[in-house]
């Protein structure tokens, strides 16, 4: 959705489309921005296919690199965000690119997967990681899929069970791709301090697939000086489809501006300070 000179990245989840974020992408673009919703070979919704479709997460990144440093040839600024494993694909983005990164926003950011609706016998899933087991096994989508938006919820359920592809996502998760979500993860909570990029944490207070921990440890872990973060009252995981989708998207705007307003104010106070130092002399 070409606009201005100003531009955000917006990245979909684990297994997942550019549908998951087009509404908050929209949003955004009537404000004026250029924005990019790239689907990511390796992670999304088609590769569900086969377990063996699924690439490393380091490709995953190295897509989003690559779309990035295009954007940010093409526009003043750039800005990233994400929803849940696109949201870690932001921050592992900011890892090295931090000072390039307008400002990061992050949507239900997932450091560990310990939302109220995750299987208890999640601790197994290490059996099938480091064996060919997760090349055979599946994380099956279930009720409430994300989503507490009744209406929306029931919609996509009725997809699922079609087959149809869905804004919330594929119907299944090969662990081939939640191993690799799990190793960026780890990566990540070791390194956070390393982004110094401004950066909004949006989160559910109810999400069902990652607690608000995870937002939590973006909060204290990352070396950047403007940091906010909110918790919704009112969605589950998949919050640019749910109950706050237009919060999500005016903090989205706020944040974005707010950065820009900042940027602003220090060079104007650059020159200023140029100024009283040549008439001093």
């Amino acid at each position: 959705m070409p606009g201005g000179n100003k531009a955000i990245l917006l990245l979909h989840g684990l297994y997942g489309n550019p549908l998951e974020v087009q509404y908050i992408g929209r949003k955004l673009h009537r404000a004026g921005y250029s924005v990019e919703i790239p689907y990511i070979h390796g992670c999304g919704v088609a590769d569900t296919r086969s377990s063996r479709q699924t690439t490393s997460w380091e490709n995953w990144l190295e897509q989003v690199e690559a779309h990035f440093c295009r954007m940010r040839r093409e526009h003043a600024q750039v800005s990233v965000a994400g929803l849940c494993i696109g949201a870690d694909l932001a921050l592992a983005l900011a890892l090295e690119h931090s000072a390039e990164v307008h400002a990061l926003c992050l949507y239900s950011t997932t450091l560990y997967y310990d939302g109220w609706n995750v299987t208890r016998w999640r601790f197994l899933r290490a059996l099938a990681y480091y064996t060919p087991l997760r090349y055979l096994l599946s994380y099956h989508e279930r009720h409430p899929y994300g989503l507490k938006d009744a209406r929306i919820r029931q919609w996509v359920a009725t997809q699922m069970a079609q087959g149809v592809e869905t804004p919330a996502g594929a119907a299944r998760s090969p662990f081939t791709g939640v191993y690799q979500a799990e190793r960026m993860m780890r990566h990540l909570r070791r390194n956070l301090r390393r982004i110094t990029a401004p950066v909004l944490i949006l989160h559910a207070l109810e999400d069902d697939f990652a607690s608000p921990r995870s937002a939590d440890l973006v909060e204290s872990g990352v070396s950047s000086t403007s940091v906010r973060k909110v918790i919704l009252q009112n969605s589950y995981h998949i919050i640019t489809l749910d109950n706050d989708k237009d919060r999500v998207a005016q903090e989205t705007l706020d944040f974005i501006a707010g950065q820009t307003d900042k940027h602003s104010l220090v060079n104007e106070r650059g020159l200023a300070d140029a100024r009283n130092l040549a008439l001093a002399a």
